[in-house]
């Protein structure tokens, strides 16, 4: 008798673990029964550009969230005006599925900040060295007496706005070596007047959670703004002693505030 239940019991065991190794492992690699389930996919990070810049400028962020597992998208933004650039991006958005974190730098505070309501699923928002207007305002009011050393060419259909490169690196870029900042006031994208005469209409922060990245050692937009702008969000503020280009020259913490949005 006692041999027959032992013969059972080992036929048993062998058709169970038979039965386990044909079954499909589970996205976490643990069984149901464990009471784990699968873990969500990550959201999608989108990187505007500002003035003055492209989506390039991101890259050594791209290739940190990249490492981390997050996909990544880097839009170029038109630079035409406020207006416009939010319609852009909300129809850019749109071909995004699940959830999403807006990463705006600069101007393209400005930008997210309008289009995040637009479309569904937006998880965060993250300003950069940002712009992070009120309804109603301007970036030439929130600028106004700033200085800044701009260099104005008409052209078809408005007035293109750059930086004056033999002083890019003082306004945007001082944390940058000489040759890089060179290459940078080179290659920087004019952005149309529009995009700091075009009133904002559309305040995302208000509904959805925002981190802001203050910048103490900018000169494109002084740290005061950026300080005030931020106040009235209820964002989640990292303050860094870096250039307006701290994505270029600080990626380590940029990313770090991104991936804790993303969370």
């Amino acid at each position: 008798m006692r041999t027959h239940t032992l013969r059972r019991a080992f036929i048993g065991a062998t058709a169970a673990a038979l039965l386990a190794a044909t079954l499909p492992a589970t996205a976490t690699g643990a069984s149901p029964a464990g009471g784990k389930h699968p873990t969500s996919p990550k959201p999608t990070v989108v990187l505007v550009h500002g003035a003055w810049a492209d989506s390039s400028s991101w890259n050594p962020v791209i290739q940190r969230l990249r490492k981390d597992g997050y996909p990544v998208r880097a839009i170029a933004n038109p630079l035409q005006g406020l207006t416009s650039d939010t319609a852009y991006l909300s129809s850019y958005l749109t071909a995004i599925t699940g959830p999403k974190v807006l990463v705006g730098h600069s101007y393209g505070g400005a930008v997210i900040t309008n289009a995040a309501t637009s479309v569904p699923d937006v998880k965060s928002l993250v300003y950069i060295a940002a712009f992070i207007p009120a309804k109603g305002e301007t970036l030439a009011g929130l600028t106004e007496g700033s200085g800044l050393p701009l260099v104005y060419t008409p052209v078809p259909g408005g007035v293109d706005v750059t930086i004056d490169p033999a002083e890019f690196r003082e306004v945007f870029a001082g944390d940058l070596d000489k040759t890089t900042a060179a290459d940078l006031a080179i290659t920087q994208r004019p952005a149309n007047s529009a995009t700091v005469t075009d009133a904002s209409v559309v305040e995302g922060y208000r509904t959805i959670p925002s981190w802001a990245l203050l910048t103490r050692r900018d000169h494109a937009i002084a740290p005061a703004l950026q300080r005030m702008m931020i106040g009235r969000t209820g964002a989640h503020v990292t303050e860094v002693d870096a250039s307006h280009a701290v994505m270029l020259s600080r990626p380590d913490v940029v990313t770090d505030v991104i991936e804790r949005a993303a969370r």
